[in-house]
């Protein structure tokens, strides 16, 4: 697979764990879809996935060595890859996988350099990303902005998802583009 980047625009939602990104993706991508757009999501996770009871079918075949695994009804489609010690995919290749879309937004992935929206509330307890991360574009945080704010980083109000979303929509009209 290559490495090239989806011509849609990609999104990263970043942030320290329970800092509220699945609250406001939830969001965001609801009412996005309600808008008519069709977002994708890539969801990284640290953890092995358990996407099939072991006893089922699919699992027993994956488990016997097939290298993927499709399986599809009428409602949906999952594919289940086997690393099988390879390395895991790069976020180009993952994005490659994918359908069309007119968002992605990705939540993980924090390191590669897309622009993205750090999530970011003090009282975690845990210093913020975007000082040391010059793909952060914009900031959704539930404190004011610090007064040493870089340039260019737009600070958001957290409790007004609608702004955020406002942002957000503003953002796919120039494409993510600073």
């Amino acid at each position: 697979m290559h490495d090239a980047m989806p011509a849609h625009p990609v999104l990263g939602v970043i942030g320290r764990s329970g800092s509220g990104k699945t609250t406001l993706l939830e969001f965001v991508v609801k009412e996005l879809a309600a808008r008519g757009l069709r977002v994708n999501l890539v969801k990284h996770s640290h953890h092995d996935l358990a996407l099939e009871p072991p006893q089922k079918d699919s699992a027993r075949l994956r488990l016997a060595g097939a290298a993927e695994v499709l399986v599809a009804s009428p409602y949906r489609f999952a594919i289940v890859h086997e690393l099988r010690g390879a390395p895991e995919p790069s976020l180009a290749q993952q994005l490659a996988r994918m359908g069309p879309a007119d968002l992605t937004l990705v939540e993980g992935f924090k390191t590669d350099p897309i622009p993205k929206l750090e999530v970011f509330r003090p009282e975690v307890g845990q210093a913020p990303l975007y000082p040391h991360d010059p793909h952060v574009i914009a900031v959704a945080s539930d404190s004011p902005a610090p007064a040493d704010l870089r340039e260019g980083v737009q600070w958001l109000d957290l409790n007004a998802r609608e702004h955020v979303l406002a942002w957000l929509l503003l953002q796919l009209e120039n494409k993510l583009e600073k």
